[in-house]
């Protein structure tokens, strides 16, 4: 034992455990999924790996030369055993890996984009929600992703007992609030996932029982069981004002400024609609929902700049209607010609489903290719008990859920009436 016995006592208490934080292999699953389509060998960074439940799984199942980092030498020695045990210690040819690496997360010693995917389950309380954001979006190779969880705050008023303990421990926001936080760091918001409950016991109950049977005599113990106890208390009697979640994070394209359209360009967002599509109709469509105080929704017009200045790309969001509840209606997107295939389109319709997840929308619409909107996550609408009330092929109805924790309407979609569908 070192002289810092709470330290040790803490680590004592909690080695051995499958886990560190709330989590579960599902869930890893479903944030992978939220990811997208990753490289043939993705190079991983696995921060706060703990005993590498999440380095094991991502170099088992999508192939992945993961680095996983920790500051803890018990838990990386227990890692490399697992990973030995597995085959993913480099040792099999064509199949994934796991290295275990003693550093600091927040002083990586990586060259800048080394890494595809850069993966933080249950850790990132360690430097702070921001300078993550901020700090590791460097490692990130073009088009890479930054996967997060996060404890967040589940309702605008929490109680006092939740309150108090959080403010002491580590300060939380909401989901959105968290979004916003990305967003304004410079990323785009991929998609959110509130973790289960499951993922806290998973958490909790080996813990408890590990601090059951622990020797409260050794020093420092006593005190590690304590706190334990007391989170386990204070998520079993106020458990409903707080919870985990994930974020699925990927940097913006530093080549398209987008913002929301200013006033006077109504002129200008015509001239794109009309370029693109080489008629009047789409600019006359966005006249026609502009005038309707029903489906027009202030801040979700967006635009890309090109580098000049002018507007390159255009997507507007407005609203409609699922099984009677409120939805959300992609359409139309519109690139200037000279800058289509130049990642002006992808750069807006992103920017603007930031919006609207920030503005509290849940379900976003559209009827479009069915090879190109699944890039932002839509998934056949069909799959939710969507279904339109006109004529068309299942694969083009698609729907983005922003907040899963929100249950998904079922039902025809109606949309504004200069849709005229």
């Amino acid at each position: 034992m070192s002289d810092n016995a709470p330290h040790d006592s803490f680590f004592a208490l909690h080695h051995g455990l499958p886990r560190q934080g709330p989590g579960s292999d599902t869930t890893t699953r479903r944030l992978l999924a939220l990811a997208g389509p990753l490289p043939a060998r993705p190079r991983v960074l696995d921060l706060g790996c703990g005993p590498g439940r999440s380095a094991l799984l991502l170099a088992a199942e999508a192939g992945a030369e993961v680095t996983a980092v920790d500051t803890h030498e018990p838990f990386l020695a227990q890692l490399r055993e697992s990973a030995a045990a597995r085959g993913l210690d480099g040792s099999v040819p064509g199949s994934g890996s796991v290295r275990a690496l003693r550093a600091d997360m927040g002083a990586l010693p990586f060259p800048d984009g080394s890494f595809d995917l850069v993966w933080a389950e249950s850790s990132v309380f360690v430097l702070g929600f921001d300078r993550a954001l901020a700090e590791w979006r460097r490692l990130l190779a073009p088009g890479g992703t930054l996967v997060l969880t996060e404890c967040v705050w589940t309702t605008g008023e929490p109680g006092p007992a939740a309150r108090a303990f959080w403010e002491e421990h580590y300060p939380l926001r909401t989901v959105t609030g968290n979004a916003a936080a990305a967003v304004a760091a410079g990323y785009h918001v991929l998609g959110t996932l509130t973790q289960p409950e499951g993922d806290w016991d998973a958490y909790y109950g080996p813990l408890a029982a590990r601090a059951e049977a622990a020797d409260t005599s050794v020093p420092g113990m006593a005190e590690a069981v304590a706190g334990a106890r007391a989170e386990i208390a204070l998520r079993r009697e106020h458990g409903s004002d707080y919870g985990y979640a994930g974020f699925v994070l990927r940097p913006a394209d530093p080549r398209w400024r987008t913002r929301p359209e200013a006033a006077g360009e109504e002129a200008e967002v015509r001239r794109i609609e009309a370029a693109a599509f080489g008629s009047e109709a789409e600019a006359d469509l966005v006249d026609a929902l502009r005038a309707d105080a029903d489906a027009w929704l202030p801040g979700l017009s967006y635009v890309a700049e090109a580098p000049d200045g002018t507007v390159a790309a255009h997507a507007l969001i407005t609203r409609c209607r699922v099984g009677g509840a409120p939805a959300a209606a992609l359409a139309p997107v519109a690139v200037a010609p000279e800058y289509q295939r130049t990642g002006a389109g992808q750069a807006v319709v992103r920017a603007v489903l930031d919006a609207a997840r920030l503005r509290g929308e849940t379900l976003v619409l559209v009827l479009g290719h069915p090879e190109y909107y699944p890039r932002f996550g839509f998934e056949r609408a069909s799959a939710y008990g969507i279904r339109p009330g006109f004529e068309v092929p299942d694969e083009a109805m698609r729907a983005l859920v922003l907040d899963d924790s929100a249950p998904v309407p079922a039902g025809a979609p109606v949309y504004p009436a200069p849709f005229g569908v």
